[in-house]
């Protein structure tokens, strides 16, 4: 949530921030609102001050005056009616601010759409065979390790199996990023609940917006974490930290559910994009002069798992079209995949500012100062584990259909190689 202040002081700023988002958002109403909400509260104000001095009046009087008395009932009954007031404006506002993205960083390239991307830089030379690379729902068929129709059989479509290696394999890779954050990047580790309640997913920003894909239970009102993000940012939701401890950095690894809806197409082909998957999740709680830096660092902690398994991987610097709803400033790690010749999104990494912060009333307090301030939160996949089971797959094939295990994964699976079971 941004600050009502903002919106109150720099009205065109703002307007012109949500023009390079390309956002419709109805600041005049918001404004509006705001100066009804404000004005209530000012008369309430005034008159519970006046029923104050009237009430030591009377109580001082060996008399009690009737008009004064009179007046206090008045005044009372509109203090009632003025409470109902503003209660029924700041639900309004709330709801409405709910709603509203994140003002995008002044340092974030402005453009309407993913077309307008920056690729900030590629490392790792794009793999040659010397034959026809297959996509890797081909090998994972041909190897017996992806099962599609009982997936769909046990669910419904966009549900896979993953069989024998192919299990194996995702529970190593899992394993090792789990361990290289923890062990390499100075993360902690949290397991966490895999359904959270409403106060939670409002918080981290994905209520109201992502609502309609997201997995919910209507009689305990309980939603299936669409990422790990929410249940990290509501775990200190209402808290005052010690300055003292930060940056605090997390990682945690969750299967995830969405309920988006898919074109059909290539792209809905295999194991790209489907209901349910399982992701590493970096999280950073962090001071708010430092949150640009800890976002560089956060990209070089997702780079890094990359350039470990030895593929190839490229930068984008979002614009402002392509940020997410609660990002000031983000970028995409893509590993290559080499049978379906693209790109692959395995990370996104974002400042979100005080956006889910000030949603969560999660703030900090230090020495230096009396007063808590809010932090500034970062999110990153460390990575998303379909999209690298992909660029494994279809990166080390080889011409008689086998896999070749990555080198950093082999001590994990217990294996070298995947061959047809």
């Amino acid at each position: 949530m941004i600050d009502i202040e903002l919106i109150r002081e720099k009205p065109e700023f703002v307007k012109e921030s949500f023009k390079r988002r390309g956002k419709e958002v109805p600041l005049t109403e918001i404004i509006d609102l705001d100066q009804k909400r404000r004005t209530a509260i000012s008369e309430m104000d005034s008159l519970r001050a006046r029923r104050n001095a009237v009430s030591k009046e009377i109580g001082s009087s060996k008399e009690k005056p009737p008009e004064l008395i009179a007046e206090m009932r008045q005044v009372g009954a509109r203090i009632k009616d003025l409470e109902g007031e503003e209660n029924e404006i700041s639900d309004r506002l709330h709801h409405i601010m709910l709603d509203v993205p994140n003002i995008p960083s002044e340092s974030a390239p402005d453009g309407a759409d993913e077309s307008a991307n920056i690729v900030v830089r590629s490392v790792g030379e794009l793999p040659s065979f010397d034959f026809e690379p297959k996509p890797h729902w081909e090998i994972g068929e041909n190897l017996g390790i992806i099962d599609f129709q009982r997936g769909v059989k046990l669910a419904q479509s966009r549900f896979y199996l993953l069989k024998g290696k192919g299990a194996r394999l995702q529970r190593a890779l899992i394993s090792w990023m789990l361990d290289f954050h923890t062990e390499e990047h100075g993360y902690k580790e949290l397991y966490l609940p895999y359904l959270v309640n409403r106060d939670t997913v409002t918080a981290s920003s994905h209520l109201p917006h992502f609502e309609e894909n997201m997995y919910h239970d209507e009689e305990d009102d309980l939603f299936m974490v669409p990422t790990a993000e929410a249940p990290v940012t509501g775990m200190f939701r209402d808290e005052i930290l010690d300055g003292e401890t930060l940056p605090l950095k997390f990682v945690s690894h969750t299967p995830c559910w969405r309920r988006e809806k898919f074109s059909a197409g290539r792209d809905t082909r295999g194991i790209k994009r489907v209901h349910q998957f399982d992701k590493v999740e970096m999280y950073k709680f962090v001071e708010p002069n430092s949150s640009f830096e800890e976002l560089e660092s956060l990209l070089k902690d997702a780079e890094q798992v990359c350039v470990e398994l030895n593929i190839p991987h490229r930068v984008l610097e979002l614009c402002t079209g392509d940020l997410g709803f609660a990002a000031a400033k983000s970028y995409d790690v893509e590993m290559w995949g080499a049978g379906t010749q693209e790109w692959l999104e395995v990370s996104s990494c974002s400042n979100c500012t005080d956006f889910q912060s000030r949603r969560a009333a999660i703030r900090y307090k230090d020495s230096r100062e009396s007063r808590p301030r809010l932090l500034h939160t970062l999110n990153g996949s460390g990575l998303a584990v379909p999209r690298v089971m992909i660029a494994i797959l279809e990166n080390y094939q080889t011409a008689d259909g086998s896999i070749e295990v990555p080198e950093v994964l082999k001590s994990y699976a217990g294996f070298s190689h995947i061959s047809r079971e």
